[in-house]
């Protein structure tokens, strides 16, 4: 014979109540037919657990009840690992009578008659369990396996607030285990924030991947993960939403009336913006107080964010605000210089040099203009007056630094615009400042000399001029 008693339990679940006194029961049954047995039980932790009795005897056939308390009430649980465990040791007792002293002196001895029936874990359960592991502080190496056991003895509403915990600190594992316990991922705080939201919050893909493939439900009137995803830059998040709800709003707006792209816009966002235009958010919406997405850019210093909304809007420089202001006025309020050339300037200076206004030109060059700066089309302000035959400008251009040979969005360079339209004096003067004598044609490319040139032009220019007359 191996042993003389058999426990009730394999592991002895022990329902853990944060600063309460916390105890469980547990039974032995003596396994022999005439004999009572002497029983010992100890603690591997005795500073943690102690016990109803420690020493007992149980008649022949017969169970008793004992039952393993915390010592005192704590404010979190003492986990171990290896967990901490009963130690059942017996010993046949013919007389079925002693005092505890005799017993305790039976069990001091170690020898044959020391029979070893059972080590039985203490496994902590409960909520309390289950949100200490979830929490920072908690380092346990079974951490996974101590979960599952904790939770099993949870109800739908503390599963439920379980999981917020767990998707607020993305751990993905712990809100699988919780989902699958029976936590409700539709659940929704007293404000309406979803988990969903509350996972973009926390930043990780598969805590939030995992929440809409166990059905999370959107709802557009309340939800605006997509806002939250913007203003960080986490367009990872932004695919994996815009997948899971084929039907997303992208233009869906907040309490204020903005989109997902003015959030990317007012933090500066690149990524989240190039994202949102590439799915068909719109450029040029307009939030209660008639901001653009370029407005906020502009109002927040973004250059990167202004430059990729003005290639990528229709209207957006020019609109003005419920208050009158256009993206440059802000600009301009907030003294952001480096954003003056982009939002006014630009077309200024190419306006003025499409009709030869040297004196604004001037102006705009000394306020910062870029003497290159491209249109939609590529044309620089040198390729509009040069087409246009403006001498002065092209000479105040040229003196202000501007690339003589910067082509266009089909491959002109401002003299072939010059040749183009016929203006020879342009074009000479071009020349005599290192611009390349080549002419762009359907069969390529063909270099000129300057003699080539003033033939061209002589052919050129009466066309051209009649042209014009007619």
């Amino acid at each position: 014979m191996d042993r003389l008693i058999k426990p009730d339990h394999q592991v002895l679940d022990l329902l853990f109540l944060r600063n309460q006194k916390c105890s469980q029961s547990f039974k032995l049954t003596n396994l022999m037919h005439t004999m009572s047995v002497a029983i010992s039980l100890t603690s591997s932790t005795p500073s943690i657990f102690s016990f109803s009795q420690s020493f007992s005897i149980i008649p022949p056939l017969k169970t008793a009840i004992f039952t393993v308390s915390l010592n005192k009430p704590c404010d979190h649980p003492p986990l171990s690992t290896p967990p901490a465990t009963i130690l059942v040791r017996s010993s046949m007792l013919p007389t079925g009578k002693a005092h505890q002293d005799d017993l305790r002196r039976l069990f001091s001895k170690p020898g044959p008659h020391i029979f070893k029936d059972a080590t039985i874990p203490i496994s902590l359960v409960g909520p309390h369990v289950a949100e200490y592991l979830l929490s920072p502080c908690s380092k346990s190496l079974e951490m996974n396996f101590l979960f599952s056991k904790a939770i099993s003895y949870c109800d739908e509403s503390q599963l439920t607030r379980l999981l917020r915990v767990a998707v607020e600190n993305g751990n993905s594992q712990f809100v699988s285990a919780l989902i699958e316990a029976g936590a409700d991922v539709n659940d929704r705080d007293l404000n309406g924030e979803s988990l969903v939201c509350l996972g973009v919050r926390s930043g990780k893909t598969d805590v939030v991947r995992i929440l809409i493939e166990s059905g999370f439900v959107i709802d557009e009137k309340i939800d605006r993960f997509l806002h939250v995803a913007a203003a960080t830059n986490r367009v990872d998040l932004m695919e994996i939403m815009c997948l899971g709800f084929a039907d997303i709003d992208l233009n869906l707006t907040n309490s204020e009336g903005q989109t997902a792209l003015h959030l990317a816009a007012i933090h500066g966002q690149i990524e989240a913006l190039r994202f949102l235009v590439s799915v068909g958010s719109e450029v040029d919406t307009t939030d209660f107080a008639g901001w653009t997405p370029l407005h906020y850019a502009a109002n927040e210093g973004q250059f990167e964010a202004v430059e990729f909304l003005l290639n990528h809007s229709v209207y957006a420089k020019y609109a003005v605000t419920k208050d009158g202001k256009t993206a440059f006025a802000l600009a301009v309020e907030k003294g952001y210089l480096e954003l003056y050339d982009l939002l006014h300037l630009g077309d200024l200076l190419h306006r003025a040099a499409r009709i030869d206004d040297v004196h604004t030109m001037k102006s705009c060059l000394a306020q910062g203009a870029k003497v290159d700066g491209k249109d939609q089309n590529g044309w620089t302000p040198l390729h509009r007056a040069a087409f246009k035959g403006h001498l002065e400008s092209v000479k105040l251009l040229v003196s202000y630094g501007a690339r003589v040979d910067v082509v266009d969005g089909t491959g002109y360079t401002p003299l072939l615009r010059a040749v183009e339209a016929g203006h020879v004096e342009v074009g000479m003067y071009l020349l005599s400042h290192g611009a390349k004598a080549s002419l762009k044609s359907l069969k390529g490319v063909v270099d000129y000399d300057m003699e080539c040139f003033k033939n061209h032009f002589s052919l050129v220019s009466p066309l051209h001029q009649e042209k014009e007359r007619a």
